[in-house]
């Protein structure tokens, strides 16, 4: 009996030891992981340590895994948008090197950032509130942000629905952000800002390194494939290098449709037959010139009265007559002509150089396209204008600006960010009354005398050319050097009968010759004054006056071609 008692001490003594020691086990494994979480908040998540606990990088795997389980199944269309993992990626990476791994490996989903960027198509998914308590089922926080519906926002209803923008899944401190992309009527995709409710807790993820979301933001639609990243099926961008270039400046501004409502109170808008007629030509020659420009990869943004109408009515201003465009000067293309002249836009006129004060205008269906050229000098941007008729050069400064995207007549198109700076140095501070009768040389605040072309520009139509045009341009009369040989002056291959015009139009961009024999001869189309041309070939036998129409005979060669090594040919 004794020894049973001693028996059963020994026993009690090794079951309390075994407590003891498991308590101890215990309070050693909440201490480290105390100090774990301590020293990941300061330093950022470790690998796997020595005694086998879950690193940052798993952990945070372990959250992508629970994420994607919800994309499965819910039918998410997502796609990886993080801008530090498309950074990582190579195409040898996509392709081969994930394959390769025998064990799942975080390289790529994983960053030195605890978060992870995915966008959802919006028009590819219906909202189903279950996804909120399957995402609760697997341990994930979820924190929904809404905001209103641009696309159902107009003057005539400023109440637009709300819908989701973003969402947040959170696990342990790691985060999985999804940014919805809806897509607009100008066919691009398109998502809101993140805006916090007053309601919101706002530790809840650290929302200003986010990727998305400091500003709403425009994308072309990106083609996509399915490839293996760290071990989990991941859809990305087929060429991520050019969305990653897209997010560099991808933000974008809304019209202001309560500002132009107010606007159209004070100012009924012009729905007569001319005034829709134009802002349908207006429309058609937009969208044309965008699609001449994108296909040059050539960046450009609403400016002058074009970029005003935006911004003050979110519209064209049926009384502007024309589409005004800017473009850097460094993004100049010596095709850019016949770019436009291709896709049936002559050329109107060229003024100024490359140089200096270049301006380009191309002729629609009764709508004019001016394309301005912007200067970086300083502190300021200017682009130029020229007086055909006296040479005077003008300079139009503007403060300095970024460029964002907005939407205008169903396309996505660029303006300047700082809008209203734009718009107040071009047109003063009563820019929000309308003005119909605008001189180019007086009437905009921020328009300064630049000089006068070349002294001489009048003398002769070789000066008045080289200044007012650009580059180097040789002139002979037709009865001087080619005898058989008559050329007048035309616009899109019809002779003009100009009568009481007050300019002519001949060639300056190459275009085919009639004949042959001709080949070696450079046409092309030019705006000259009139006055200019009547007073230079004066008595000449170039002039032939006919039923109140004035002919001219010239032949216009570039600086490569020898005019009388040229062939003589009859052309009219």
């Amino acid at each position: 009996m004794i020894v049973i008692q001693r028996i059963f001490s020994v026993f009690l003594l090794l079951v309390t030891l075994c407590v003891c020691m498991s308590t101890d086990m215990i309070l050693l494994r909440v201490s480290d992981l105390f100090n774990y979480r301590q020293y990941s908040s300061k330093n950022g998540f470790s690998a796997l340590n020595s005694k086998g606990y879950l690193s940052g990088k798993e952990a945070h795997w372990h959250l992508l895994k629970k994420f994607l389980g919800l994309v499965h199944r819910f039918k998410l269309p997502v796609f990886l948008v993080d801008t530090v993992s498309l950074n990582l990626l190579s195409q040898d990476a996509v392709l081969y090197r994930d394959s390769q791994l025998k064990e799942p490996h975080c390289s790529f989903l994983c960053t030195h950032r605890d978060f992870t960027t995915f966008a959802l198509l919006g028009n590819l998914w219906k909202y189903d509130t279950a996804l909120l308590d399957a995402a609760a089922e697997r341990g994930l926080e979820l924190l929904e942000i809404h905001g209103k519906d641009p696309r159902l926002n107009s003057m005539d209803d400023l109440t637009a629905k709300e819908i989701p923008l973003h969402f947040l899944f959170r696990f342990n401190s790691r985060l999985v952000h999804v940014v919805v992309l809806y897509e607009r009527s100008g066919k691009y995709l398109w998502h809101g800002p993140l805006r916090l409710k007053d309601s919101m807790d706002r530790t809840f993820a650290p929302f200003g390194k986010l990727d998305f979301g400091r500003h709403a933001g425009a994308y072309d639609r990106p083609e996509l494939i399915l490839t293996t990243l760290d071990g989990l099926d991941v859809r990305i961008p087929k060429n991520y290098t050019r969305f990653l270039h897209e997010h560099s400046s991808s933000r974008f501004l809304e019209c202001r449709c309560r500002e132009a409502k107010a606007f159209y109170q004070l100012y009924p808008e012009d729905t007569s037959t001319e005034a829709m007629d134009f802002r349908m030509k207006a429309k058609s020659l937009l969208h044309l010139a965008s699609k001449v420009l994108s296909v040059l990869g050539v960046p450009f943004w609403l400016s002058s009265g074009t970029c005003l109408g935006w911004y003050r009515q979110c519209n064209i201003i049926p009384y502007s007559k024309d589409v005004d465009l800017g473009i850097w000067i460094k993004d100049y293309r010596q095709d850019i002509t016949q770019a436009f002249q291709k896709a049936g836009l002559p050329l109107k006129h060229k003024f100024g150089k490359v140089e200096d004060s270049l301006e380009l205008s191309f002729q629609g269906n009764d709508v004019k396209l001016d394309i301005f050229f912007f200067y970086d000098e300083g502190d300021i941007v200017w682009n130029g204008g020229t007086q055909a008729k006296s040479g005077k050069k003008f300079k139009y400064v503007f403060p300095r600006f970024s460029l964002c995207w907005t939407e205008l007549m169903e396309l996505k198109v660029r303006v300047p960010c700082e809008t209203e700076d734009y718009v107040m140095a071009n047109y003063g501070p009563n820019w929000n009354v309308p003005v119909k009768t605008w001189d180019w040389k007086t009437s905009p605040f921020n328009v300064r005398e630049n000089g006068v072309w070349p002294e001489g520009i009048g003398d002769s139509l070789d000066g008045y050319l080289e200044a007012v045009f650009g580059g180097r341009v040789r002139v002979a009369s037709a009865a001087t050097h080619f005898p058989r040989c008559r050329l007048s002056l035309g616009y899109q291959g019809h002779l003009l009968e100009t009568g009481l015009r007050e300019s002519l139009v001949a060639v300056l961009e190459p275009m085919e010759p009639s004949r042959a024999q001709c080949e070696q001869t450079t046409w092309g189309h030019l705006l000259v004054d009139l006055p200019l041309v009547t007073q230079w070939l004066a008595g000449s036998q170039g002039i032939a006056k006919e039923h109140r129409s004035l002919r001219v005979a010239l032949l216009l060669f570039g600086d490569d071609v020898d005019p009388m090594a040229s062939s003589a040919c009859d052309l009219q």
